[in-house]
């Protein structure tokens, strides 16, 4: 078994465009949260969320480019190059061959989708561009990033909804462990803030009009956000031969199903995720410093999954830092557990615990430290990240540092 490695990170997302100002606005607790803007807002019920603010396509991107991404594609593309350039990993040759590309999407090319359906039953026009599928299909960004960057190797996309980046993030993990790749570009992108993907959540009633108050009695609702984060995954002897620098050790992963309800989460099967993931890092969970929750802001979630790490850790809870930074960024969807990750490498690299901002009354339901409001400085050795998915689907990663 090979261990693994993660040698490169980017971003894009309502807290930055790139890791650096992600980890500023971490330390500060800052919201990304605010009023949406986009075509027929006045229509929806919900009119907040989680924007990526200042980005300019046409700045990145040439028109041919554009004809064929998405917006979430361009995100993905945007944070594997950050990603890319941190390694420095070039690839031809084997390593080519033995590379490849994992990312998580859940709605892919959205955007598209609500563009042209609107042109073809609103407007009455009966052509679309010839671009339409190959721009909104799930896999567009990681075949767009296989292409960019030359990986030869698996290249594939993983749809688990609210879990898809850490499916994403654990299958490339595994592949690399069990010597099929060298390295892959792994994570997740989304870009669903448009009238079609927020008229459709809203449906749900699960959306705040307010703000995101994870594990706070006063929370009522998720808020949904956009971006990608994009990382280099890599089998840690290579890393090692070629003297690259080492953000952190990706040391287990474990996916479990509810097998329950469609929406409503389980505690059994988001604790067996939690515990699996130990049991495959072969980490005691006294190691175990922070989490980064899943923590969406609904009722439902919070509270199961407060007890689920209650059941798993014992005691140990109570000496837990958990935190959902989705009170900052919003709810990603397929794209959130790679922006998330982030916050678990900031807390290995730099000491760093993010915050759980919007927290107003204690829940006795959420009875565990929750990072209120304000960053702290604690260092750790273990760090879990957690996702759990409508449909029952729960996805855990375990890192540490070297």
């Amino acid at each position: 078994m090979h261990r693994v490695v993660i040698t490169g990170a980017g971003t894009i997302n309502p807290l930055g465009h790139c890791v650096a100002e992600t980890y500023e606005a971490m330390r500060e607790g800052r919201c990304g949260i605010g009023e949406l803007s986009f075509r027929d807002v006045d229509r929806l019920a919900v009119k907040i969320g989680a924007q990526v603010k200042g980005y300019d396509a046409e700045a990145v991107f040439n028109r041919q480019q554009l004809a064929l991404y998405d917006r979430f594609t361009q995100f993905a593309l945007i944070a594997a190059r950050q990603a890319l350039a941190q390694s420095g990993l070039i690839f031809s040759g084997e390593l080519a061959n033995r590379s490849g590309v994992v990312l998580g999407t859940s709605g892919g090319g959205l955007t598209t989708q609500d563009d042209n359906y609107r042109a073809v039953y609103e407007e009455g026009k009966n052509r679309v561009h010839p671009f339409v599928v190959p721009k909104l299909m799930n896999n567009a960004a990681a075949s767009h990033v296989s292409m960019e960057f030359n990986l030869k190797g698996p290249s594939f996309t993983v749809a688990t909804a609210c879990a898809s980046s850490n499916h994403a993030m654990g299958q490339a993990f595994q592949m690399i462990r069990t010597g099929l790749c060298t390295s892959m570009i792994t994570g997740g992108s989304e870009s669903m803030l448009c009238f079609g993907g927020v008229k459709a959540w809203e449906g749900l009633r699960v959306m705040s009009k307010d703000a995101c108050r994870p594990f706070s009695a006063t929370r009522n609702g998720m808020v949904q956000g956009e971006g990608a984060g994009v990382f280099v995954f890599e089998e840690y002897e290579n890393a090692k031969a070629r003297g690259a620098e080492i953000l952190a050790e990706v040391l287990g992963f474990a996916m479990t199903s509810d097998a329950a309800d469609i929406v409503m989460p389980s505690k059994q099967g988001a604790a067996r995720a939690i515990s699996g993931a130990l049991n495959d890092a072969r980490v005691a969970k006294e190691r175990v410093g922070y989490i980064n929750a899943h923590g969406t802001g609904t009722a439902a979630n919070d509270k199961t999954e407060s007890a689920a790490v209650a059941d798993v850790f014992g005691t140990h809870a109570d000496q837990l830092m958990l935190s959902s930074t989705k009170s900052m960024h919003g709810h990603l969807i397929g794209g959130t557990g790679a922006v998330e990750l982030l916050a678990c490498l900031m807390a290995l690299q730099e000491g760093v615990i993010a915050p759980t901002i919007g927290y107003e009354e204690a829940d006795p339901e959420c009875a565990l430290d929750v990072v209120p409001n304000t960053a702290r400085d604690a260092e750790v050795d273990v760090v879990l990240s957690n996702a759990f998915a409508f449909g029952g689907l729960n996805a855990v990663l375990a890192l540490g540092g070297v």
